[in-house]
């Protein structure tokens, strides 16, 4: 569709002085429709109550309709608590109606995961993952916007809107480059709100124009006046009615009404009468109105009240307990008195006046009539989340009905990516309050649904569970289990080990017993420090050594099994068979993938990073390929995406493909950003960058990224790989400060050592240590050196052993490091690790003074991305004095 001159429409009486406003629509929709450089973008309209935001998004859509797909919906304070609501009321041209097969065609592989959140899939199966949720609504956004755009989307009153509404309008807004999309919408001032805020922000920060509306001068006002009351409107008549109203547009419109309807002439002998009009127009004079219509009447906008959107007259009818006739009647005089409008849904003229009307009924009559409207709703068929938002208002009552409905409410939310929605139904549920065995399960649900949102309320909530009785053996195996997880996510190792040990004492035998010994294996190896280390070794080795895996008890013991002996530097070929006896043809088994929420994703993941660093490295990147795909199809994002893209950039890192390794690892602490801030995720994911940016030569940039991210003392109580002082001790080394790296690898060898900790891949520090000693220190450097490579020869991965070579050439005499570099460069060309291979060969090119090595070693460097190593090549081979 080409850009035609816009033609202004006649401007109403609202929408005086109000032309910048309606400019800035004008140029956003040109904008938008520009044959030469399309573009969509965001545009925001605040001003307080009344101020004419919904009649200038009218005339905003009267504008667009005849050129664009315009689709508008608007928030309401009665479904601030009904989940994406303001979202399906906007998709609902579109979505309305579709037949399932449409539905699938429409959303694609979003179908499971975005489905639910807008009515088109069963709202049923496990809980989303809310940013899941999130990203296949923009997905299904977009492509809406691409097969029906330009497409302008329209959002009245978004400060009423429900909180995962915001949320993704929020998000969506931060980027709609490229997108044939324009978004307009409308709100109070955000300061006077509070979780809506941090939303309305986002939004207003998105936009390419915010315009606030201000009330209507007197001279405005009096054109007003005039257009409805005559010309000849007396000038202190129309004074005092700005004087009463402010100048806001809607209550000057309904004072002009009240004026009106009265036959009160427009001079200045009127003026003092003004005032006690302007009072019916707005809070208790309006309710005075309501109640001089008749008290079935009030009962009936009360009603609609309740109901809040939606509003059917039907329902309403059900809900005032009136007959057909008399529900016609009473509608009739609410229309006549500008209080209701529409046919079916039915709506309130202005939200200030349905704020008024459900404010000023009784308390105790709002009470019962919301009782009622969930009791309706559930009977309509219309299920518990759309009952909920009624129960929520119902005072408690000990009626374990209501925790029932609330409970199956809740799981609803959680299935279309609501947890928040979810937690106010469970909160609710405890206050009724639920029977004593029921409250235990409740607290435990509570816990479940909080993970996304609050780890202090789900370490509460799943303690609370396991503190109270009425949990089976199960429930309170898998209670322990997510307690623990939680636990860690938050950097709290000692605490989730100690949390599973704790059960473990009144566990009886069996698989949840199994379970939880798996859980305490891998969260003691797992933790930063540990008591005794090298002890759980040999239990865990005497449990698990002899299990066949016919189990995923038993595969989730040799998890952790193999897991400790790659870190102690144990037979590599004896940790692959481990692996081996875990994985079902290279894969996760049934029961303990990637998505499993019984035993968590920490067991394939401690194989893959198993994998990773015993040189098993097609095994490591189709597990995490499979992780990948995994979270995409599934909805999974968060800590869960993160984790597995740092862990793939782990794995490049160690094939050497430094530059596929930084855009992982970068994307990696991208999704662990969004999550929040200091997560043990964060430290996985900067370790290995800093690690990677370091190879590339690229040492400013690590400091950089360590200085963003805190990247030092007091290092977590969680392990990390590579080990996070060794990869400091390298930072530091890189930047010619050799004390402070002596100190930090140190340190990092007194930790490892303690706990038996050997593997010379995955924690080098006797390797650094011993370069960064060689001149001041040689004898030592060459007791570690020598250390070091017995501690690789018994591992056996060829690149151990090849990086052990090496370190031992560069604390050797010349006599003997020619033999060792040649012996390194060997056993890394065997190995996946490119990087150390280019290492070995520019290092033995330099010492032979070979310039066939070089140019070798220049090329693998070139390849892997090692900028700095590759100068460094470069620059030997084109220096007359270093080659013959």
């Amino acid at each position: 569709m080409t850009a035609t001159p816009l033609v202004q429409p006649p401007t109403p009486p609202l929408l005086l002085e109000r032309e910048l406003e309606l400019a800035a629509a004008a140029r956003a929709v040109d904008t938008l429709l520009c044959p030469a450089r399309p573009e969509g973008g965001v545009l925001v309209y605040t001003g307080e109550a009344g101020v004419g935001k919904t009649s200038l998004l009218g005339v905003v859509r009267a504008t667009a309709e005849d050129r664009c797909t315009v689709w508008s919906a608007r928030g309401s304070q009665a479904t601030t608590s009904v989940p994406f609501h303001l979202l399906r009321r906007l998709l609902h041209p579109v979505i309305d109606g579709l037949a399932p097969d449409e539905a699938r065609e429409l959303l694609g592989e979003d179908y499971e995961i975005a489905g639910p959140a807008v009515g088109l899939a069963a709202a049923s199966g496990p809980p989303a993952c809310p940013q899941g949720v999130c990203d296949g609504l923009d997905r299904l956004v977009g492509r809406l916007a691409r097969s029906h755009g330009p497409l302008v989307l329209i959002v009245d009153d978004a400060h009423w809107a429900d909180t995962e509404s915001l949320c993704w309008l929020s998000s969506f807004s931060a980027d709609l480059s490229g997108q044939p999309l324009l978004l307009v919408v409308a709100h109070r001032p955000p300061e006077l709100y509070g979780s809506e805020l941090a939303h309305l922000a986002a939004v207003g920060e998105a936009a390419r124009l915010r315009v606030a509306l201000r009330a209507f001068t007197p001279e405005a006002t009096a054109e007003l006046v005039r257009d409805a009351l005559g010309a000849g409107a007396d000038a202190s008549f129309c004074r005092e009615v700005w004087a009463v109203t402010g100048g806001n547009p809607y209550e000057t419109v309904e004072l002009l009404e009240k004026i009106r309807a009265r036959a009160i002439k427009p001079i200045a002998e009127s003026a003092d009468l003004l005032r006690g009009i302007g009072a019916t127009a707005r809070g208790r004079g309006l309710i005075d109105r309501l109640e001089q219509i008749g008290a079935d009447a009030t009962r009936f906008a009360w009603a609609a009240a309740v109901l809040g959107t939606d509003i059917s007259p039907a329902l309403v009818q059900s809900l005032a307990g009136m007959a057909q006739t008399q529900a016609a009647d009473c509608l009739a005089r609410l229309r006549a008195a500008r209080i209701l409008t529409g046919t079916d849904p039915l709506e309130f003229v202005h939200p200030l006046i349905a704020t008024a009307v459900y404010r000023a009924i009784p308390p105790a009559t709002r009470t019962a009539m919301h009782g009622r409207a969930a009791w309706l709703t559930t009977q309509a068929g219309l299920g518990p989340a759309a009952a909920s938002r009624h129960l929520l208002e119902v005072q408690p009552d000990d009626d374990p009905e209501v925790v029932q409905q609330l409970r199956a409410a809740a799981a609803e939310h959680l299935a279309v990516g609501a947890p928040d929605a979810a937690r106010r139904c469970l909160e609710r549920a405890l206050r009724e309050p639920p029977h004593a065995r029921v409250r235990a399960h409740v607290h435990y649900e509570l816990g479940c649904a909080t993970l996304h949102t609050s780890l202090p309320a789900t370490v509460r909530h799943l303690r609370a569970a396991l503190d109270l009785p009425g949990l089976d053996d199960d429930v309170r195996v898998d209670a322990t289990c997510r307690l623990a997880q939680t636990l860690a996510h938050n950097n709290e190792m000692r605490e989730a080990a100690a949390s599973v040990k704790a059960a473990l004492a009144h566990t009886p035998p069996g698989l949840g017993r199994i379970r939880l010994q798996a859980a305490h294996f891998m969260y003691e190896a797992c933790r930063g420090e540990e008591d005794d280390g090298p002890g759980r070794s040999r239990r865990l080795a005497a449990l698990a050594d002899h299990l066949p895996g016919n189990t995923n008890a038993e595969r989730a013991l040799l998890t952790v099994r193999a897991f400790d002996a790659m870190l102690r530097g144990e037979d590599a070929a004896h940790v692959a068979g481990l692996c081996d006896r875990v994985l079902d043809s290279g894969r996760p088994p049934r029961g303990l993938g990637w998505t499993n929420t019984e035993w968590g994703s920490e067991y394939p993941v401690l194989i893959g990073i198993t994998c990773t660093h015993t040189d098993q490295l097609d095994r490591a990147e189709d597990l995490f390929t499979e992780a990948l795909l995994s979270y995409e199809i599934s909805g999974w994002k968060g800590v869960h995406l993160a984790l597995v893209y740092t862990l793939m950039g782990g794995v490049h890192r160690r094939r050497g493909r430094l530059a596929e390794a930084e855009t992982f690892l970068r994307e990696g602490l991208c999704h662990a950003d969004r999550v929040g801030g200091g997560l043990p995720v964060h430290w996985d994911a900067v370790c290995t960058l800093i690690d990677t940016l370091l190879a590339r030569g690229h040492t400013d940039e690590a400091q950089r990224i360590a200085d963003e991210y805190d990247f030092g003392p007091p290092y977590p109580d969680l392990l990390v790989c590579p080990d996070v002082r060794t990869v400091r001790g390298r930072l530091l080394l890189a930047q010619g400060r050799t004390k402070d790296a002596v100190v930090e690898l140190e340190a990092a060898g007194a930790a490892l050592e303690a706990r038996g900790h050997h593997n010379t891949v995955c924690a080098p520090w006797a390797l650094e240590l011993a370069r960064a000693l060689a001149h001041e220190d040689p004898g030592r450097a060459a007791s570690l050196a020598a250390q070091a490579r017995q501690h690789a020869e018994r591992f056996g991965t060829d690149t151990a052993v090849g990086e052990a070579l090496r370190c031992a050439a560069a604390v050797a005499g010349p006599d003997d490091a020619a033999s060792l570099l040649a012996q390194a460069v060997a056993r890394l060309a065997a190995s996946p690790s490119a990087y150390e291979h280019a290492l070995a060969r520019v290092e033995y090119g330099l010492l032979v003074r070979s310039p066939a090595e070089l140019r070798r070693g220049l090329e693998l460097a070139e390849t892997c991305g090692a900028d700095a190593l590759a100068a460094r090549a470069s620059q030997a081979l084109a220096s007359e004095q270093s080659l013959p």
